[in-house]
């Protein structure tokens, strides 16, 4: 027995005043509702109503059940009935994790823009170039950048992402310009903490040299702006340093050894029953930045 759809029957019973009556608002036969009726008794082990030819009466325990089981089905009715609001209307605060230097740079007019296409929906940025365990950690939706590995969880790919190598025009007049992938041996490397070295050129890079250790951050702002001060070679990607190439103040180097592109996804944790406010952000990421982001145009 259920017993919500027993209190159920019960209370439509009351409110109808015979069997017959509720069994026709609940769209069931006259017999079922007596059994639900009857199975809630024993369940309860008190008797809730005395039942005539014509008419149903309350006993002294079926009024105080009745009152009670009333005002839980009108509870459970108005909880259900938010939820399905909030499923259908997209609000709620949306918890995001992102990469500190892609967030930084460009996220602020797409969180500008979703918000108002979606005023209800708020919105919790936290930035951290760390895998973050999404579950864990109570996010709803985490930017990823990278080649994804095999997952329970749901990606959707947002955005190319290529990487440069590249370095000031003062390092290279100091240090000269490499011109093949051997070359780059003799130079000093900037390098990121996080990134792939499975790609023969992150080996290369800088092992040559033994007068200067690599500058090594976790942040791809730090590694292009110590490059524009002409510290040494980075490898990072168009995002961060494409403005400082665009002008000029850093030189694109041996584009054809660059690393393939990367992607920026989007991951999350279910496909189904995704909360209104996940599935609106994630459509409206998709597409957001195009095949051709704004930042490579130009390059």
């Amino acid at each position: 027995m259920d017993r919500i759809d027993a209190m159920r029957t019960f209370v439509t019973v009351v409110n109808e005043g015979a069997f017959s009556r509720a069994a026709e608002r609940l769209d069931m036969s006259p017999q079922l509702v007596s059994k639900y009726v009857s199975q809630l008794e024993q369940h309860l082990g008190v008797r809730l109503l005395n039942r005539t030819t014509r008419k149903v009466h309350l006993t002294e325990a079926g009024n105080r059940y009745f009152q009670r089981s009333q005002q839980l089905l009108d509870d459970i009715d108005d909880l259900e009935n938010q939820l399905g609001d909030w499923q259908d209307g997209a609000r709620g605060t949306l918890r995001v994790s992102a990469p500190v230097s892609f967030a930084t740079q460009h996220m602020a007019q797409l969180l500008v823009d979703f918000q108002q296409a979606y005023p209800a929906v708020g919105v919790d940025l936290q930035l951290n170039d760390r895998k973050v365990d999404i579950i864990e950690e109570g996010f709803d939706v985490a930017l990823r950048i990278g080649h994804l590995k095999n997952s329970s969880l749901i990606a959707r790919r947002i955005a190319p992402v290529r990487l440069a190598i590249c370095a000031s025009a003062d390092y290279l007049k100091k240090n000269g310009t490499p011109t093949s992938l051997d070359d780059l041996r003799q130079h000093r490397y900037l390098r990121y903490s996080y990134a792939d070295t499975s790609n023969e050129l992150f080996g290369v890079l800088g092992s040559g040299r033994n007068d200067q250790a690599d500058l090594i951050s976790n942040n791809g702002d730090v590694l292009v702006q110590s490059a524009i001060g002409g510290a040494g070679i980075a490898i990072q990607p168009t995002f961060i340093a494409g403005p400082a190439i665009a002008a000029g103040k850093l030189v694109m180097l041996l584009p054809e050894e660059a690393p393939p592109p990367l992607n920026l996804y989007a991951v999350y944790a279910h496909r189904q029953l995704l909360a209104s406010k996940v599935r609106c952000f994630i459509d409206f990421l998709d597409g957001y930045y195009g095949e051709v982001p704004y930042w490579d145009q130009g390059l």
